[in-house]
């Protein structure tokens, strides 16, 4: 195939991807790293159950309702997935330098696990264009506000699909991006800060307006 055949995704090209059964839609994204800890429930679950490290604890603690924000995971053996419509079972996986770097120089139209490379029990490999498109009703409904969590070596990682997803329409150009790092306490209470925002944050017109006139920031936090 000659490369002028081929071809990054676009948003017409994935009109085909399923609607996402997450959670309330309010602009608000959540991009939050595996976690090592795992509930030791049988067969397969939803994502947003099966990590049980302190940050999805306090995640499903401070919006047990799941409508302060739209939740997506970032994992060394999943890739970037939708929380909650993503069902897995237990597994072991750590994310290295070379596997980021490899997720980094792939970006957003790359499939995670490759296909040839799925293992029994896991979901097909997918990859984070498509799964973007499926949260925001293929860009009808971009993201105005994101948070970033986990390790250096995720943010790095998520960082750099953030801008594929400007790209596509599925995050606004002047969306507020907020990346949290440090103290397991500190990042703790920062996402229970950030989620508690929702009940202030404007919406419709207004929200459209903010993200608009926004800036970006980063807020990284202490040094570990």
């Amino acid at each position: 195939m000659s490369p002028a055949r081929i071809r990054p995704p676009t948003i017409q090209r994935l009109r085909l991807a399923p609607l996402s059964r997450s959670r309330i839609h309010n602009g608000r994204l959540i991009v939050l790293a595996c976690s090592e800890t795992k509930t030791t429930a049988p067969g397969r679950i939803p994502a947003y159950e099966r990590y049980d490290g302190p940050l999805w604890r306090t995640l499903r603690a401070a919006d047990p309702d799941g409508c302060k924000a739209t939740v997506a995971l970032l994992s060394a053996r999943l890739g970037f997935r939708a929380a909650c419509d993503c069902s897995i079972e237990a597994y072991e996986a750590r994310l290295t330098t070379q596997l980021a770097d490899r997720m980094i120089a792939a970006g957003v139209s790359a499939h995670w696990p490759g296909r040839k490379g799925r293992r029994d029990g896991m979901p097909h490999g997918s990859h984070p264009a498509y799964e973007i498109a499926s949260l925001t009703h293929y860009g009808d409904r971009p993201f105005h506000d994101v948070v970033l969590l986990g390790g250096r070596l995720y943010l790095g990682v998520v960082s750099s699909f953030v801008e594929g997803f400007r790209n596509l329409g599925h995050i606004t150009k002047a969306a507020r991006i907020v990346e949290i790092n440090g103290p397991i306490g500190w990042m703790r209470h920062t996402l229970r800060a950030w989620l508690d925002e929702a009940a202030e944050f404007r919406t419709g017109s207004e929200a459209a307006l903010n993200a608009a006139e926004g800036t970006q920031f980063k807020d990284s936090g202490p040094s570990p």
